[in-house]
């Protein structure tokens, strides 16, 4: 082990320093500990990538796909971004030379767009409950996070978003994430139109997040990249849609002003996202748009499978539309804190879920499950939690 000079101990980012990891990893981490645990923890699809893809990946590498691209992603990549946007969502045709960004990932996405949208002391208008990482990149940056609780039916409403613009008139933004992580809630086209109304009156810039938009099960997604495209960054990528999580491929889209911005701060990160994994992601949105399809099906299935197992249990849920998340409400006759909940429910029937409260206000009482896992798995999930049920009674 090598010890730090003494004399430079605590000569580093004070930020950084005051910022906690990821409370899913950290949670994550301590059940990894515990021999036999179930884990529904993480959003990982139990999928393998496509095979088509793996070896479209294959074929590049022994192409000696091995050097620099475009910083901005190969513009192959890009056309196909854009045309899959328009053909599946009805999305405006963004140019590929100007308006589109391909990130490693979704996360380095939200990274590189908070940086180039926001100066420090900025307000961005967050609903909660939701993924930690917006806020732990905000804090990064200096941007000020206003939590929006949308609790108990997770939805953001034009009543709500009016009463935050008034108390917070100088807002730059809100990010929407839809379907959500972690309830798996999402919109209707006629709910969205009724924000937009609102937001283009309010001229809010808007970060939408739709890395689950391909996993939507009632209804066909609607993006805002469509309803408000002037005032809207999308967020997305291959990774929940394709189940290539590992393969990192993400991207940015919006008009080619914000995207100028966007592109520097990428470029200024990572240079560029890996060659080989552009040519999977290229597979995927070219010749994999029915991959999807056959994933939401299944996933669709384990929904409606866990959901009757937590309504037997005693436990309810705000209805899942999309995503493979369930946000599940604990009941009055357990323990309803949720961080001791989930480390008992891990002790006394090795299954692992995660606390809502790490999600943000709204969150606490609550448990995310995820049903990224196999149908066995979840059936024996399901065993375990009403055992645990009965024993707690």
């Amino acid at each position: 082990m090598v010890e730090l000079s003494a004399a430079l101990a605590g000569q580093h980012n004070n930020i950084l320093a005051k910022m906690v990891p990821s409370p899913i990893r950290v949670v994550d981490d301590k059940f990894s500990t515990i021999d036999g645990i179930l884990k529904l923890t993480l959003g990982e699809p139990d999928f393998a990538a496509p095979e088509h893809i793996k070896q479209a990946i294959i074929r590049d590498v022994q192409a000696d796909d091995s050097h620099y691209s475009s910083s901005q992603g190969v513009l192959a990549l890009r056309e196909a971004i854009s045309d899959y946007l328009v053909d599946r969502f009805d999305t405006p045709r963004y140019d590929p030379a100007t308006e589109v960004s391909v990130t490693v990932g979704a996360a380095e996405a939200i990274s590189a767009t908070f940086q180039a949208l926001f100066n420090p002391g900025d307000e961005l208008i967050v609903p909660t409950p939701t993924f930690p990482l917006y806020a732990s990149v905000a804090q990064t940056l200096g941007i000020e996070v206003i939590g929006l609780n949308t609790a108990p039916d997770f939805i953001v409403t034009p009543a709500k978003l009016t009463a935050i613009l008034t108390a917070h008139p100088n807002a730059k933004a809100i990010l929407l994430n839809y379907p959500s992580n972690p309830t798996g809630v999402t919109y209707s086209e006629t709910e969205l139109k009724a924000l937009v109304a609102i937001l283009r009156e309010h001229q809010l810039f808007v970060i939408a997040d739709e890395i689950y938009a391909e996993l939507v099960y009632d209804a066909k997604h609607t993006s805002m990249a469509r309803l408000l495209p002037e005032q809207t960054v999308l967020i997305s990528g291959v990774s929940k849609s394709h189940a290539m999580t590992g393969y990192r491929i993400g991207y940015v889209v919006g008009p080619a002003e914000l995207m100028k911005q966007v592109g520097k701060a990428h470029q200024a990160m990572v240079a560029t996202a890996p060659g080989p994994m552009m040519a999977g992601a290229l597979e995927a949105l070219r010749n994999g748009r029915e991959d999807p399809e056959k994933m939401r099906v299944v996933y669709e299935e384990r929904r409606d499978l866990v959901l009757a197992g937590l309504a037997e249990a005693g436990f309810t849920a705000a209805q899942p539309g999309g995503a493979f998340y369930i946000f599940a409400k604990i009941p009055d006759f357990l323990n309803t804190n949720d961080t001791e909940f989930v480390y008992d429910l891990a002790d006394t029937v090795k299954l692992g879920v995660a606390p809502g409260s790490i999600f943000g206000a709204g969150g606490e009482g609550y448990i995310r499950i995820s049903y990224a896992a196999s149908t066995e798995n979840l059936k024996s999930a399901i065993t375990r939690l009403k055992h645990y049920v009965d024993l707690r009674k």
